[in-house]
């Protein structure tokens, strides 16, 4: 078993059809709160890394001018404190604007990347923040951009994680029906709301199994009743000022 970081590399830039389904809320209620987030690489950039023109994931709104993403995506873009062209994407409507890392926040393993936008985004929309820890079999959902469109996943915490190689993630068990890959590559960044709309935590990780198959080894999910994707629980973001 191994955890794949969420971020995109994108050899070749596709989309799927927009699915929006959630366990425990309306999709309405998640509008304008998540976006994706691309760069494209300039010459030098390519140079360095053949055949990558650029890298995806997913982010949402702290404050029509702040987003917040894995920093896993942001270190991915090459996104520092000089301001950078971002494609910021919400369902058909992208628009391009300069973006750069204000801060990088928490203290486990995963942190989470604060960026600042040099202007605002139109209509986005701030979500609550949970205060207290998520508690076993709550009920949860994300709103990510895996291949670049929206996509409403729904599932469970299932506990934060104990051990060294864990320690203080959340994790999670997320599918949409039996597709339990539905939080796939581009999901890095992504939200995780609980029922009542409060940010609790921010996906990271997604947790696979290679096994054989008939043309070669097949890249499958968990067993059901265990965590598929890793989480970094909201509280990583107390020490930034606009999140208290």
């Amino acid at each position: 078993m191994r955890g794949r970081n969420l971020a995109w590399i994108l050899v070749v830039l596709s989309v799927s059809a927009t699915r929006l389904e959630a366990a425990c809320i309306e999709p309405a209620q998640l509008a304008h709160s998540a976006v994706s987030i691309t760069r494209y690489f300039d010459e030098a950039e390519r140079a360095a890394h053949p055949g990558v023109i650029g890298t995806s994931g997913t982010a949402w709104f702290l404050s029509p001018t702040t987003i917040v993403t894995a920093e896993h995506v942001s270190t991915g873009m090459m996104l520092t404190t000089e301001w950078k062209s971002l494609d910021i994407s919400e369902g058909d409507d992208t628009r391009s604007m300069p973006a750069r890392v204000a801060r990088v926040t928490g203290r486990g393993g995963e942190k989470l990347a604060v960026l600042e936008l040099q202007s605002e985004f139109p209509q986005a929309r701030r979500a609550a923040i949970r205060t207290v820890p998520l508690a076993p079999e709550d009920q949860v959902v994300t709103l990510a951009y895996p291949d670049r469109r929206p996509r409403v996943v729904g599932g469970r915490f299932v506990k934060y994680g104990e051990d060294e190689r864990l320690a203080g993630a959340a994790l999670l068990e997320m599918f949409d029906g039996n597709d339990r890959l539905a939080v796939d590559h581009g999901a890095s960044g992504a939200p995780v709301y609980d029922c009542g709309g409060r940010i609790a935590a921010v996906v990271t990780t997604v947790i696979t199994q290679s096994l054989p198959g008939w043309s070669g080894r097949m890249r499958t999910s968990t067993p059901w009743g265990t965590p598929n994707v890793l989480s970094v629980p909201i509280q990583a973001l107390e020490e930034y000022s606009e999140a208290r």
